[in-house]
């Protein structure tokens, strides 16, 4: 007895499975009556009335993150799970130090693709891995990406709050910077943004940094005002409900499935789950983000952001039709806000990440929607006569320009041709364009009859 009573107090260890499992002995037959009226005799031998907490879907791959075996001891526990994914979902990446901080950076291509730079950045509560197709279908498109797990997300560092790092738009903005100065990004780039949260501040970012910004795809993001806020982020500003919320460990496959007409396969759900399963860091991030953005301001930045007047480089929104938090009116309002540098285009079957759900159809867009800007850009506006450079090849450098946006569906007027093929014209032109201009009406002058006349002046020339 006495023996007994020196003994130090024993710790008691409970894992989340012991836990969860008189959670799931508590709730198990109340669910089981509730689903039983909905189903028939068959379906009631297949059930198992599995529903702990209330928050599990349909999908198999979100039950088989807390579905909990009779014999835990056999089928293995939470820390077996991370040994069994933990190295899942890495395709393309490497960790990188800017500052204090590790980033989680995807790069497919190389500085020397002939197309530029795409910088892909992710919404919350997801991470980078969303891109992994889209980005080895675009580096062999000729295109050198990168896509960054956001700081506090995915499997870059996590910081505790107020230890460095506050999640504010401000320091996701500074941090962001450097990590571009640390990838050597060369600038201006092509920069494509989906979702929310961090995703919004992809955007705010580019309003602050337009002459890095070559071109923005905007998928699936708050766009405007009245963009409805997801209860996943009205729950995570509730005291105490927030903490709770934070911890759920299916938290973002249930976001992403919640938002999409398709489940996760179990190998993608996996991923998404991980950094929640491995640590509290990632809820507690997502926690204190969700607690200091400003959603309202930061959709109105957005949509002031964009208008004529404000923002003149070309824009395209590749929007998930069937996305069940943004629905398509939310691009619709964006896009007649400026008509002339935003292009929109609907992607049947996708939902809130298009990227995930369908990214063929995204990649075909974007790269439909890059080659058509890069004719109007570079061998539209840009075209000129080279020295020394004879009518006739001139010509075919121009006609596979406007052969090329033709390609895209985009008919120029034939004055509009004319004018731009005289102006285009060397110096040592510049006699013959005045003849032209003075004795011709540019407005009726076929572009055949222009092309007799220079080339009738070549010869006489030589």
């Amino acid at each position: 007895m006495a023996t007994s009573l020196l003994l130090p107090p024993q710790r008691l260890a409970f894992s989340k499975i012991s836990v969860a499992n008189q959670l799931v002995a508590i709730s198990s037959q109340r669910a089981t009556r509730f689903v039983a009226k909905a189903m028939n005799n068959e379906e009631k031998k297949d059930d198992k009335g599995f529903t702990p907490f209330g928050f599990v879907t349909d999908n198999p791959s979100s039950r088989s993150a807390i579905q909990l075996p009779e014999s835990p001891a056999e089928d293995g526990n939470v820390g077996q799970m991370l040994y069994r994914i933990e190295d899942k979902g890495k395709e393309y990446g490497s960790y990188v130090k800017s500052g204090k901080l590790r980033w989680f950076v995807r790069e497919t291509g190389s500085s020397e693709s002939r197309r530029g730079t795409v910088v892909f950045l992710h919404g919350a509560p997801t991470q980078s891995y969303s891109y992994r197709v889209v980005m080895s279908q675009m580096s062999d498109a000729g295109f050198h990406c990168f896509a960054p797990d956001w700081i506090g997300f995915g499997f870059s560092d996590k910081p505790q709050p107020g230890y460095g790092f506050d999640y504010t738009e401000k320091e996701f903005h500074e941090e962001l910077d450097k990590l571009l100065d640390v990838l050597e990004v060369k600038s201006p780039f092509f920069l494509v943004v989906q979702g929310f949260l961090v995703g919004s501040y992809g955007l705010t970012w580019a309003l602050k940094n337009p002459d890095k910004i070559s071109k923005v795809a905007i998928l699936n993001t708050p766009l405007t005002v009245s963009s409805p806020i997801p209860g996943l982020f009205q729950k995570l500003r509730i005291p105490l409900y927030g903490e709770f919320t934070s911890q759920n460990a299916v938290m973002a496959e249930r976001f992403i499935e919640a938002a999409s007409p398709y489940v996760l396969k179990m190998e993608k759900a996996d991923v998404y789950r991980l950094p929640y399963l491995a640590s509290s860091g990632p809820g507690f991030a997502l926690l204190e983000a969700a607690r200091k953005i400003n959603f309202r301001d930061i959709s109105s930045q957005i949509a002031d952001g964009f208008t004529p007047g404000r923002w003149d480089k070309p824009v395209l929104i590749a929007w998930g039709i069937a996305d069940k938090y943004l629905p398509q009116s939310i691009a619709e309002e964006f896009q007649k806000q400026n008509p002339n540098s935003v292009k929109l285009k609907l992607i049947e079957g996708a939902g809130h990440m298009p990227q995930e759900d369908w990214p063929e159809k995204f990649i075909s867009n974007f790269l439909s929607y890059s080659s058509k800007v890069f004719y109007r850009i570079y061998g539209n506006e840009n075209f000129k006569m080279e020295p020394f450079e004879s009518i006739t090849k001139m010509f075919d450098r121009f006609s596979v320009t406007v052969n090329g946006l033709k390609g895209f569906g985009e008919i120029i007027p034939e004055d509009k041709l004319v004018r731009k093929l005289i102006y285009s014209l060397s110096e040592s032109w510049d006699r013959k364009r005045t003849t032209i201009i003075e004795a011709k009406d540019l407005k009726t002058l076929k572009l055949d009859a222009l092309m007799g006349s220079l080339l009738t002046h070549e010869i006489m020339k030589k």
